[in-house]
C-alpha cells in the first residue's frame, strides 16, 4: 500500500426530513475519526443548497492509515437513515499546495 495522501470526498442524498437524523447520526464517526492515527480531517455536514444532501469529506495520511480506521469498525454500529443515493469516491493525491497563495492556518 502506498504511503499517499487519500481523500475521500462526496455527498448522499437522503429525504430532506432525514437530514438532522443522519447527520445527528454521522457525529459519532467525525467524533471517532478525527483523533484516530493518520486522519488529518473529517467532515459530514448540511449542504447550503439542497436540504437532501449531506457532503462527506475526509483526508487521511495513506490509504493504509484509512484502512486501518475502517477495520477498527471506525464507523462503529452506527444507525443512519436511508440513503437515497451516494456518490463518494477515494482519491490518491500526487500533491498539495496553498489554496490562496500561501500557508494556510
Amino acid at each position: 500500500m502506498s504511503s499517499t495522501m487519500v481523500i475521500v470526498a462526496g455527498h448522499v442524498m437522503v429525504e430532506p426530513d432525514q437530514r438532522e437524523a443522519y447527520l445527528a447520526g454521522s457525529l459519532r464517526i467525525v467524533e471517532k475519526a478525527r483523533p484516530a492515527a493518520g486522519c488529518l480531517d473529517v467532515s459530514i455536514a448540511a449542504d447550503l443548497i439542497d436540504p437532501g444532501r449531506v457532503n462527506i469529506f475526509e483526508r487521511w495520511e495513506s490509504q493504509k492509515a484509512l484502512d486501518t480506521f475502517r477495520r477498527r469498525g471506525g464507523t462503529g454500529n452506527v444507525k443512519l437513515p436511508k440513503m437515497l443515493s451516494a456518490s463518494v469516491l477515494e482519491y490518491d493525491v500526487a500533491a498539495e499546495r496553498p489554496a490562496f497563495g500561501k500557508a494556510n492556518n
